[in-house]
């Protein structure tokens, strides 16, 4: 049976928060975890010089890792360890220098064993900058927080 997910919007724990949150390689790329509550998270990055592919525009593995973070945040935000099986990603325009992109993931179907999940990350401007659909085996072991 999945874990009932609780209705009243509240932040996962800080101390979980704090861990998914510990990631080297958004920290190298500068996007920030910014909300984690059970069936959704948000994270942000600022397209700085060094994301920028040889056309100029935000590099799509940087975007890709945007919506990677967030994957990974939403994915494992209900305390139990999940590992990604599939994300398929589409980019759909491109980031803009010095722009700053959103992305948000939220749960559609989560059961005992796998789950899946919608990310969409989006430019200043609102428009849809690329978008993933990503699915994830669910484990028992809880997150250690402490």
């Amino acid at each position: 049976m999945a874990d009932p997910a609780p209705d009243d919007g509240a932040d996962v724990d800080p101390a979980l928060l704090a861990r998914l949150a510990a990631d080297p390689l958004a920290a190298h790329l500068g996007i920030e975890l910014e909300q984690v509550r059970p069936g959704y998270a948000r994270a942000s990055m600022t397209v700085g010089p060094q994301l920028l592919n040889a056309v100029g525009t935000a590099h799509g593995g940087a975007t890709m890792a945007l919506l990677d973070v967030v994957h990974a945040a939403v994915s494992n935000s209900h305390g139990t360890v999940a590992v990604a099986q599939d994300v398929h990603t589409e980019f759909l325009h491109p980031g803009r220098p010095g722009e700053r992109l959103v992305a948000e993931g939220t749960e559609l179907h989560r059961s005992s064993r796998t789950a899946v999940y919608r990310i969409d990350a989006r430019g200043d401007d609102g428009r849809l900058v690329g978008t993933a659909l990503a699915r994830v085996f669910r484990t028992d072991r809880a997150w250690e927080t402490g």
